[in-house]
């Protein structure tokens, strides 16, 4: 663990001090489900999965939805602002030529997940093969423009932040319709999460992808939609052991890669016991409510902030908006400490802020 944080730490640091010197900015790509989506299934008219509406981006910058899960900004939107460059827009909005395919994109999708089956059911969604069907077509469209060996450089320097698997648990392995969740121990499952998601990391490798930060999985069986199945609204703590042993899992093999592939500098985001720590001690980082979310939402139908819902009086008061994403104010938490973990070996836990 402690090689790959400092890993994590040199390439990122390495990064953004390249980035500074050269005063250019640094390309990124992210790949991932609605935790990080920014507007992809907005542009694709028989999803169910979006968010498209009130009151989600409440606490957006215009006050007004932009197809992001939550009433604000999601993490890889502070992070962006942090190393100082604009938040990639998402695929979809693109057109063929456009210039934007130089400066980074978000492919993230609402729904998605390793396996393609998974959130089957949304009818619509970019799955990571999608995803990284739509990044191959980004690199021929950025060949076209700046010829073959600037465009292998430019993916070759890019970083890439990848954030899948919630979904497959979520929307796939804990749903009593789905097959997998009937087909596979949990054992079976993980090992077919695992190796697929080797091959679809050894394609990105191939299509130029060299600098990768993967986030591990929070604790899902603490989630609102989670909690809700049990009888004392506790956390479900088979789920989070799941979850604890796809993050191992998925750490051994970006260790795997890294000694397989040449020039990958793969690195795992472990986020699981930050979350955990926002919800077990919530008022220590100046939240309220941690096992329900602001938003009041109908956990039998989806879990979603319809316009309908009733929000809370005030919002920095919980960690969660809606049954399955953090508010705004826990994504700048959550962000806070995933870049300090970003660009030190040996991150300690950011003091708690006041924000009240």
């Amino acid at each position: 663990m402690m090689i790959l944080r400092l890993a994590l730490a040199a390439f990122f640091s390495a990064s953004v001090a390249a980035q500074s010197a050269l005063t250019t900015s640094l390309i990124t790509y992210i790949f991932g489900d609605s935790l990080t989506e920014v507007g992809n299934n907005n542009y694709l008219q028989y999803s169910l999965a979006r968010s498209d509406f009130p009151w989600y981006g409440v606490d957006f910058s215009g006050g007004k939805a932009t197809g992001r899960f939550t009433n604000g900004r999601t993490i890889g939107d502070i992070i962006s602002t942090k190393l100082g460059i604009p938040s990639p827009p998402p695929y979809l909005s693109l057109l063929r030529n456009d210039d934007a395919f130089l400066n980074g994109i978000n492919y993230a999708s609402g729904g998605a997940g390793i396996l393609n089956e998974t959130g089957l059911y949304f009818i619509q969604r970019l799955t990571f093969d999608d995803q990284i069907i739509c990044f191959k077509k980004t690199k021929e469209v950025i060949r076209a423009k700046i010829g073959d060996r600037a465009a292998n450089k430019h993916v070759n320097d890019a970083m890439y932040f990848i954030g899948l698997g919630s979904n497959d648990y979520v929307n796939n392995f804990l749903q009593p319709f789905m097959a997998d969740g009937q087909q596979y121990t949990h054992d079976e499952f993980v090992e077919l999460l695992t190796s697929t998601l080797h091959n679809q990391l050894t394609t990105v490798y191939e299509l130029g992808a060299r600098k990768v930060i993967f986030h591990g999985l929070g604790p899902l069986g603490c989630i609102p939609s989670q909690r809700v199945k049990s009888k004392t609204g506790m956390c479900l703590k088979r789920v989070n052991e799941w979850v604890m042993e796809f993050n191992s899992r998925t750490k051994k093999l970006l260790q795997d890669l890294n000694k397989k592939l040449p020039g990958a500098k793969f690195a795992f985001a472990d986020t699981y016991p930050a979350v955990l720590d926002l919800i077990n001690n919530p008022t220590h980082y100046g939240f309220k409510v941690a096992n329900t979310s602001c938003c009041n939402v109908d956990t039998s139908v989806g879990g979603l902030c319809l316009p309908n819902s009733k929000m809370c009086k005030n919002r920095k008061d919980f960690v969660f908006w809606d049954a399955f994403h953090p508010s705004d104010s826990a994504n700048q938490i959550l962000a806070d400490q995933l870049f300090s973990s970003l660009l030190s070996s040996s991150p300690s836990p950011a003091p708690a802020p006041n924000r009240h």
